[in-house]
């Protein structure tokens, strides 16, 4: 019993202590006592044992009747409400401003990107941080990104110090190297006072986006013949008539179809008129893209291939609109945000162009439906006299069954593959044309491997025909 008394008093004379101790602890920590005045792991030097400080100083003066005490009470008073308020007005009047030099560029190109910060007010900007989300595709020639780690994403960090109704700009090169739409912003503005005690932050959900093409290539450069790369479109007789394009007007005959009646010219000879119209032989393509880099989607995707069959297909569609083709997109691909393929009818008009290089600069290479498929469910529904134009990197079984069904059907067919596995000789029927692998920076279409022969015009093939004869005559 005596032990445990001892024992219990010992612990109760202890307490005082400690509760003594504590106290004292919290006051000096509340003055600042054994700590740093200027703490680096803070950005912000104001503490509230700064209004301790000015009182207690202010409290000495007066029972010491000391004026330089209160001075400098009211210089610490004085600084703490200017500091507050210059921290207050720091951010008005100030603007930061992005500008490009093109909101648009083609792979390979360098964009021009200003930064610009003023500040409109009579107040000085002392010190000013901006962190300006960058995307981290496109390389900055000037300076080196950082990666945030816990966004992954860019960060353009610059320091300003500006004077009353100044302004300050820096310019900065961007090399176009990624295709796909990349967005910049937002940017995070950290300034205070000119004294150091306050900060204050802002986000500005300043936004932009700078789309990048895919990289075109001259179709000669891509190994196409320059005249024909599709197949021979030239013919004696035309099936097609443009209904835009009236070149007379004759008698109306029985056979005529009754919606071609010139109204107007019927009514001023007083006899039915039928209008004539111009036959069309322009080539109408559609542009078929397999963005399946291997037979089985499920296992990844090559990003060279897949890169290579965009920037392809970008420049077949820019050679095509450039003749005055109507040209069309169709690809198992989807866009940020969407789980729908990509079609686009064939069209010349002068947004085609434009239209189908953003869609193909946003592409993913995550895949709608197998190629397959949807060839097989929107052959049916595209104009029949257009030629397909496929462009898969591998040639599966069941794109090789379905490509013999389509060309039996009478479609034209021509494929731009990269498989460099043989390819059966049934495709004999169809323009065939192979990627080297090794020149894929090139790409390099070189000769169609099957289908030459379609390249020809009718004269070179008579020609052809003829020599043949005569080596068979000169056999026997």
């Amino acid at each position: 019993m005596l032990r445990q008394e001892i024992i219990m008093n010992h612990e109760t004379m202890t307490d005082k202590p400690s509760e003594q101790s504590n106290s004292w602890g919290r006051l000096k920590g509340y003055l600042g006592y054994g700590k740093r005045r200027i703490d680096i792991s803070i950005q912000e030097q104001f503490h509230s044992a700064w209004i301790a400080m000015a009182l207690i100083i202010t409290l000495l003066g007066l029972m010491t009747r000391i004026p330089e005490l209160m001075a400098i009470a009211a210089i610490l008073i004085t600084i703490v409400i200017a500091s507050s308020v210059w921290n207050r007005l720091a951010f008005v009047g100030v603007n930061y401003e992005r500008s490009f030099s093109e909101k648009r560029a083609f792979m390979g190109e360098t964009i021009e990107l200003k930064i610009s910060v003023a500040n409109h007010k009579f107040l000085p900007l002392t010190w000013l941080t901006t962190a300006d989300v960058f995307p981290k595709a496109l390389p900055v020639e000037e300076v080196a990104i950082p990666i945030r780690g816990d966004t992954g994403k860019g960060e353009l960090q610059n320091f300003w110090a500006l004077k009353w109704y100044d302004q300050s700009t820096r310019t900065y090169h961007l090399h176009a190297a990624t295709r796909g739409f990349h967005t910049f912003g937002p940017v995070e503005l950290q300034t205070g006072d000119g004294f150091g005690m306050f900060r204050s932050r802002r986000r500005v959900e300043m936004i932009h986006t700078l789309v990048v093409y895919p990289r075109i290539i001259p179709i000669t450069q891509l190994g196409l013949p320059a005249k024909d790369p599709y197949g021979d479109r030239a013919a004696n007789q035309f099936m097609f008539e443009d209904p835009l394009r009236t070149v007379g007007i004759r008698d109306y005959r029985h056979e005529d179809d009754f919606r071609k009646v010139h109204w107007k010219a019927s009514a001023r000879r007083q006899q039915l008129q039928t209008r004539v119209l111009e036959p069309s032989n322009d080539m109408n393509l559609m542009v078929c893209l397999n963005v399946a880099t291997v037979d089985k989607s499920w296992l990844g995707f090559i990003p060279n291939h897949l890169e290579s069959m965009i920037s392809v297909a970008a420049s077949v569609t820019y050679d095509a609109l450039m003749r005055r083709w109507p040209v069309g997109l169709l690809a198992n691909g989807t866009l940020p945000g969407s789980d729908q393929s990509i079609k686009i009818l064939p069209g010349r008009s002068a947004m085609q162009l434009t239209t189908i290089l953003e869609l193909l600069a946003a592409i993913t290479p995550f895949t709608s439906a197998p190629f397959e498929t949807l060839l097989a469910e929107e052959s049916a529904r595209l104009p029949w006299g257009s030629t397909l134009v496929l462009l898969s990197a591998s040639v599966s079984e069941n794109l090789t069954a379905l490509l013999l069904k389509l060309n039996a059907t009478g479609r034209k067919l021509v494929l731009i593959t990269l498989d460099k596995r043989p390819l059966p000789t049934q495709l004999s029927g169809i323009i065939v044309y192979r990627i080297d692998e090794k020149r894929l920076h090139a790409i390099d279409l070189g000769h169609p491997q099957f289908g030459a022969e379609q390249l020809l015009t009718p004269e070179q093939r008579q020609g052809q025909a003829i020599s043949q004869l005569k080596h068979k005559k000169l056999a026997l």
